[in-house]
């Protein structure tokens, strides 16, 4: 998946070529190319501009400069207009970059920038979770190992619990770890919006399936997603992470809904074997036309209808399109696509399907309970709304993992 990530950089800056460069001490790998020839090692070893990892934390444009006559890659490409994204680990160490170039001089709009500024957060991204599946695979290897020693060592008693005690605390703290990879750490702040999360595992060795995100696309347009893949554990993790992925950069590609989940679908269906379906609902807000709120607009792919809360203490309202199959089970899955707007004091809850087959009491906790545990709090706000859920989780007979990600309009009137 890693290889689109060039070919999205060009069409979206509208650049003729574009490359992701990973830069290990003075070899320079090109791990996605868009328009340009390369080596059969796919390597650009002696350009100094490509090799060069000393730039700080932001996109930097070099335009007719004497750097890209120096010889090398850029050179050799005959390129005058160079503007690079870096990838950057966590602890700010930079990687690489996604590049776009050019052979006449350009500027680079702040759209664009932002846009690859995105990109090479999602190549961090996966390159990450690359590294931690692969730490997945080790330790299951090990505790496969661990296993089958104790059989053998059977007689050991007090020697076998200590190593069972000793690696469910192991598989305990990988789990979580890889877990946080799959979620944002934060939400990002809009102006008049907020937006809050919750996330709940059935268990905390057992790494799940629910996802949700909130990011930018560009100006004052903004893209969300919350989802449920089928199964758990590594491999379920492996596919949450390509679906993720590929909604945030299909959102950049696609200004139609219906269209980023069509692709997911596609995607899904390509890559991911044995078969493995998700649900999702996708959306895009923006500021309404008359100022009040937020316009949504809505795609879902047999996700659990979101709820609409009111201030005024009414009954929440179910939203979703009448249409919206399963992603990644059919070729020809159909989408459904609603619109609302958001207004002040509303706010627009979704969740996933754990919340709603939990048992209170002996009781399975439906969709029709849900919505009156929400209805009672309407009118105190979005914080107050996502305690309650905290602690109502909590309390319920839970068989699934649940995930929560709402989004309020500020209320001048509170």
């Amino acid at each position: 998946m890693l290889g689109r990530i060039a070919g999205l950089a060009a069409r979206a800056t509208g650049a003729p070529m574009a490359v992701v460069s990973i830069v290990d001490d003075d070899h320079v790998r090109l791990i996605s190319t868009h328009g340009v020839q390369v080596t059969g090692d796919r390597s650009a070893r002696d350009d100094p501009v490509l090799g060069d990892v000393t730039t700080a934390g932001h996109v930097d444009v070099i335009d007719a400069d004497p750097r890209l006559s120096q010889g090398g890659f850029l050179t050799d490409h005959r390129v005058r207009f160079y503007a690079a994204a870096p990838i950057v680990t966590f602890d700010g160490h930079r990687l690489g970059a996604v590049a776009v170039l050019d052979t006449q001089s350009r500027g680079l709009s702040a759209d664009h920038a932002a846009v690859l500024t995105d990109l090479a957060a999602v190549v961090m991204d996966q390159l990450e979770l690359r590294q931690t599946s692969l730490d997945a695979l080790h330790l299951e290897r090990r505790l496969r190992d661990t296993a089958d020693e104790a059989r053998r060592e059977r007689d050991q008693a007090n020697a076998d619990r200590g190593i069972a005690e000793r690696d469910r605390d192991a598989i305990e703290e990988f789990a979580t770890a890889l877990q946080r990879t799959l979620l944002p750490p934060s939400l990002p702040r809009i102006e008049g919006l907020a937006a809050a999360s919750y996330f709940r595992p059935i268990s905390t060795r057992q790494i799940g399936g629910d996802f949700y995100d909130l990011f930018s696309l560009g100006g004052d347009r903004w893209a969300f997603f919350i989802g449920d893949v089928l199964g758990h554990g590594v491999d379920a993790a492996v596919v949450t992470s390509l679906i993720r992925y590929t909604l945030r950069a299909a959102a950049l590609h696609y200004a139609d809904p219906t269209d980023v989940l069509a692709e997911l679908n596609s995607v899904l269906l390509r890559e991911v074997a044995p078969r493995r379906f998700c649900t999702v609902v996708f959306g895009t807000l923006e500021p309404a036309a008359d100022g009040a709120g937020f316009s949504v607009t809505l795609a879902t792919g047999g996700h659990p209808p979101a709820l609409l809360v009111s201030s005024d203490g009414g009954a929440p309202e179910a939203v979703r399109p009448q249409e919206g199959m399963l992603v990644g089970a059919l070729t020809d899955a159909v989408f459904g696509v609603s619109s609302l707007t958001l207004r002040p004091g509303q706010i627009l809850m979704f969740y996933t399907d754990g919340l709603i087959e939990a048992r209170m009491d002996e009781m399975r906790f439906d969709e029709e309970a849900l919505a009156a545990f929400v209805g009672q709090r309407a009118g105190r706000g979005l914080t107050a709304l996502m305690d309650d859920i905290s602690t109502l989780a909590t309390k319920l007979d839970q068989r699934d993992d649940i995930a929560v990600l709402a989004l309020e309009v500020a209320d001048p009137a509170r």
